[in-house]
């Protein structure tokens, strides 16, 4: 038997708190949770997404809803502290807290004799969702999945997708003196993303209108030299129309190429009474687990203090993510 209480949600959240597992460091944190569950009579499938990183499906019998988050975090590590009525430690809230608060509350319901409700836990969301992706061949026939991520003890409706790409100018070098003989390729980026602020772009009436953020600049060698390449990496939230964003796009092309890198599409989900929604600028996993059922999105914290130097949940807002764990899987249970 474990020597942990799985309803225990600060003591289970601290215990993953407590390892780093930041993205590709995730193996020990998943041998501890596997450890834990299996130990309390789960059965665990452990399933490899590289080398000790490995995806975690944990349940008593055949599973109608699933609850589900990852286990890996940004960097830097830091470990836990409780200080006043907060739980300080990285991935706090973003996810550790959620994916503790969803152990607890499928132990609460399985001593209820409630067994049909799973748990599934992935690696590597943080960077590209390898996890999930692979996670599909898990599936195995239940009707939902409520994922956890920080949306302050609501209910998320809608959640905007990504698309990263990545801009490229290509130039000719030559001495700067004669700038005749070169072809700078960092005034055709610098025109390029110029002209990406007047391009309209695609809007929602629920989740609003696509943004984007220039997160990266490279480009020349000298500051003598004309400079014959140059690129920026954009990451825009998208909300709707992703093929009408692209085509926009297509206005770049004389002076860069468009190289797409990344897409996560938007997504929209039900709601349920009783509780608070509201809708969310981030992605998840969502997308990469379709085959899991129809999906929910649920979880303790804020996304404010997610990947800060700060990150912490409230012990209040996790006791209250056990409860709310319980009546969603409840209410699903009954549809």
């Amino acid at each position: 038997m474990s020597v942990f209480d799985l309803t225990d949600v600060v003591a289970v959240t601290r215990g993953l708190v407590d390892i780093d597992s930041t993205t590709g460091r995730e193996g020990e944190a998943v041998l501890w949770l596997a450890t834990l569950l299996s130990g309390a009579g789960y059965d665990v499938v452990e399933q490899i997404v590289e080398g000790n990183r490995r995806n975690i499906y944990a349940a008593v019998g055949k599973a109608d809803v699933v609850m589900s988050t990852h286990l890996d975090c940004v960097p830097p590590f830091f470990p836990s502290r409780i200080q006043g009525d907060n739980l300080f430690g990285r991935g706090s809230c973003d996810a550790k807290g959620a994916a503790a608060s969803q152990v607890a509350a499928a132990e609460m319901l399985r001593r209820e004799g409630i067994s049909n409700v799973g748990l599934l836990f992935v690696v590597g969301e943080e960077r590209g969702s390898d996890g999930a992706k692979l996670a599909q061949q898990l599936a195995s026939g239940s009707k939902y999945l409520i994922n956890g991520e920080p949306t302050d003890n609501r209910l998320g409706i809608a959640t905007r997708g990504v698309l990263r790409i990545n801009l490229i100018a290509k130039g000719r070098a030559a001495h700067s003196s004669y700038p005749e003989l070169g072809d700078s390729a960092i005034d055709k980026l610098v025109d390029a993303l110029v002209a990406l602020r007047a391009i309209e772009l695609p809007s929602d009436p629920l989740l609003g209108r696509t943004h984007y953020s220039v997160g990266v600049l490279k480009g020349g060698v000298a500051p003598n030299v004309i400079s014959a390449d140059a690129e920026a990496e954009l990451c825009f939230r998208t909300v709707a129309d992703v093929p009408g964003l692209r085509k926009a796009l297509t206005a770049l092309t004389p002076l860069v190429e468009v190289d797409e890198v990344l897409e996560v599409p938007p997504v929209t989900m039900p709601s349920v009474s009783g509780f608070d929604t509201a809708t969310f600028p981030y992605t998840t996993d969502i997308p990469f687990l379709s085959r899991w059922g129809t999906p929910l999105l649920y979880g303790p914290g804020s996304i404010h203090v997610a990947h800060t130097d700060h990150e912490h949940v409230a012990i209040g807002d996790l006791q209250r993510a056990v409860e709310d764990y319980t009546r969603l899987a409840r209410h699903l249970l009954a549809q």
